[in-house]
């Protein structure tokens, strides 16, 4: 199911064209593609962050995985 509001699925294909017809002409294609230029700079952005930060723990998980081995002052204790 869903969660379409019902205003949005009533409005034909032509309907959604004047739509974006309107909105061209008051925004200008200049304007439009410098937006849609930044939502693109903005998801790569947002791809780098997660991956850098997937990246990050990863190592921090490794380093932690690394040095598991009781020290000799351990062992003495036991």
């Amino acid at each position: 199911m869903g969660m379409t509001p019902l205003f949005l699925t009533n409005i034909p294909p032509v309907g959604w064209l004047l739509i974006a017809v309107v909105v061209l002409v008051l925004f200008g294609r200049g304007k439009i593609s410098s937006l849609m230029g930044e939502v693109g700079k903005g998801i790569t952005s947002f791809r780098k962050g997660v991956k850098e930060g997937t990246q990050e723990l990863e190592q921090a998980d490794a380093e932690a995985a690394k040095d598991v081995t009781p020290s000799e002052a351990d062992k003495e204790k036991s």
